[in-house]
Order: C-alpha cells, then sequence, then structure tokens
C-alpha cells in the first residue's frame, strides 16, 4: 500500500486537534457593562487555560512536524503499520483533553500526570510506528541506518524527557510544569534527522 491516505488521515486528525483546543477558551461570563479593570482580572484569572493552549497547540505541531518527516523516508504501508499509525493518531486525538484537564487543574499532581503520560504514550507510538517501518522495508530505497537512529533518538529523547518531568510531579507538580514548558524547546532547533532531510532536497 502507499502511505500517501495515512498522510491525509494524519493531518486530518492533527487539525481536528489543533482546533479543539481553543474550544477550552471561553469568554468571561460578566455583564456586558463590565468596567474594563474587571474584565481583566477576569483574563488575567484564565492563564492556565492560556498557557496550556500554546503549550498544547506547540506540542501537537512538534508531533505533526515529526510525523510529517518520517513520511518523507515511508513509502509502503502494510497492515500492521496501518494500526500502528492508528494507535498513534489515537494518542494525537486524546491530547486536547488531557490539555484542557491540566488548564483546569494546573497545580494537581493528578492532571499534571496524566498529560506526561498521554505525552510519553505518544512518542512512544511515534516511535514504534518509525521502528516498525525501518524493520520491515517500508523506508525509501537509500535510506541508512544513520537516519534511522537520528530519527529514532530524537523521539526517544522527548519520551525519557517527559517520563523524568512525570516522576518529578510526584516531588513537586510546578517543578514538573516548568519541565513541560522546557522541554518542547529541544524540538525547535533542527536534529540530525533535519540536517538529512536538506541534504536529501540539495541533492
Amino acid at each position: 500500500m502507499e502511505s500517501r491516505r495515512i498522510e491525509t488521515l494524519a493531518d486530518g486528525i492533527f487539525a481536528i486537534a489543533m482546533t479543539l483546543l481553543v474550544l477550552e477558551l471561553h469568554v468571561p461570563s460578566l455583564s456586558p457593562v463590565t468596567s474594563p479593570g474587571e474584565l481583566a482580572l477576569a483574563l488575567l484569572h484564565a492563564w492556565p487555560k492560556f498557557v496550556s493552549y500554546a503549550g498544547g497547540f506547540v506540542i501537537l505541531g512538534i508531533l505533526w512536524i515529526g510525523h510529517h518527516n518520517h513520511f518523507h523516508y515511508i513509502r509502503r504501508a502494510d497492515r500492521a503499520f496501518l494500526w500502528i499509525n492508528i494507535g498513534y493518531l489515537m494518542c494525537v486525538g486524546f491530547l486536547p483533553f488531557c490539555t484542557a484537564l491540566l488548564g483546569s487543574f494546573i497545580w494537581n499532581r493528578t492532571a499534571v500526570v496524566v498529560y506526561g503520560g498521554a505525552l510519553i504514550l505518544t512518542g512512544a507510538a511515534l516511535y514504534a510506528e518509525w521502528i516498525y517501518a525501518a524493520r520491515h522495508g517500508l523506508l525509501a530505497d537509500g535510506v541508512t541506518p544513520e537516519i534511522v537512529r537520528a530519527a529514532g533518538n530524537r523521539i526517544l529523547v522527548g519520551v525519557g524527557a517527559y517520563a523524568f518531568a512525570v516522576v518529578v510531579a510526584f516531588v513537586s507538580p510546578p517543578a514538573s510544569l516548568a519541565l513541560y514548558v522546557l522541554i518542547p524547546f529541544m524540538y525547535f532547533r533542527p536534529g540530525g534527522i533535519d540536517r538529512h532531510l536538506t541534504g536529501a532536497h540539495k541533492v
């Protein structure tokens, strides 16, 4: 099977998940004649919702970029791969709920752990998808073991970082939240697979 329909489905799931995030942002229930100061205060009190929305959107963006990069190399699919991909997209679709939960209970340890756990599962599913494709001949011809390792390691770094943040949450939820904010910055700079992609486009 070709991989194009998988990419189309993934793009649709990501678009819906990103849109769902904003549904947790509600206009304050105040009188139309409320004062500017009262409105500003109400918006200020809703800061966890805005922070969780921004963080969730960035993380979904990172996951989409990772999935997109993989399909630069993935050319074929079999039935097992399709189900692994479905599992990954199921995790992606669950993230808006976890983001909303964190925005509503931002200092609650359970909410912090659920959020981190969902990110670990999503990263693990993406890693499983990539490794399965590499080991079952689903990648384009000429993909080297170096490329496979670079892409896999980039995922595992994030999974390990979120696993550490979840452990920290049992000691200090605020410290865990700080890690959730910092971890995405690791993916703002190009990694090994990005350098391979750049070289491939130059060729």
